[in-house]
């Protein structure tokens, strides 16, 4: 695993553009995995900046995104769709009929399931996968106690990460009770895997995903098993992390 600690979250958005622009030149029909909330905004906001200057072409870009919440609409403005567009697809090149996010509105949780894994695999599975962390180490909505044998499938959100999520809604109520989730075993299938940090409130969480037992309990802990695995963090999210 390689491990870049940046100054701060400016710098570290900035390490983790840089990867994912090398990725794009090098490969220019990559599919990139992505993933919403708050970390990835300062990437996605530094490779907006250098597809202006004119560093970089989306055109033959294909994204797969982490996850949806089920029951939204692409036009929610809670929606991960909407997300995507705001924050990266409605200021680069990139084709939208070549970014997929599941479907949150497919009433069949298991034929939306099985259609976003048809459309990874069609597309010959992710280049580059982008992943927060979250607070109990889970990645995408995999929650602590997840199978790592898991595809895409349909989970019942925590009420820890209801209430994490609360603030962007104007209620409790309003927080989605399920979502769509690529699994442990999908994310993993990812040739590359990037995993974006900041913080001091992720600082032991780190250091228990990458350091400690491989576990269930934190999901995030089975990408030591990955072969290509790139941390990117602050200073305040990697204070004694090992490096």
């Amino acid at each position: 695993m390689r491990v870049y600690c940046a100054a701060d979250y400016y710098h570290a958005s900035r390490v983790a553009a840089n990867i994912i622009s090398a990725q794009v030149i090098m490969k220019p029909d990559c599919v990139l995995g992505l993933a919403t909330g708050s970390t990835p905004i300062g990437t996605y906001e530094q490779l907006i900046r250098w597809y202006e200057k004119g560093d970089l072409d989306f055109s033959q870009v294909h994204s797969i995104n982490l996850d949806e919440y089920r029951g939204l609409s692409p036009e929610n403005d809670q929606s991960y769709r909407y997300f995507m567009n705001k924050h990266l697809f409605d200021s680069i090149n990139i084709d939208k009929k070549n970014t997929f996010v599941p479907d949150g509105l497919e009433p069949d949780k298991e034929k939306a399931c099985r259609d976003y894994e048809d459309i990874i695999h069609a597309h010959g599975g992710v280049d580059l996968q982008i992943l927060g962390l979250g607070h109990n180490g889970h990645i995408g909505f995999n929650e602590p106690g997840s199978a790592f044998e898991k595809e895409t499938h349909c989970v019942t959100l925590s009420e820890n990460t209801r209430q994490a999520n609360a603030r962007f809604f104007a209620s409790i109520d309003e927080v989605p009770t399920e979502a769509y989730t690529m699994g442990i075993k999908s994310i993993m299938q990812a040739k590359k895997i990037v995993v974006i940090v900041s913080g001091e409130s992720k600082n032991e969480i780190v250091k228990r995903a990458f350091t400690g037992p491989i576990t269930p309990e934190v999901p995030a802990s089975v990408l030591q098993l990955h072969n290509d695995v790139t941390l990117v963090g602050d200073e305040a999210a990697l204070a004694g992390f090992p490096r």
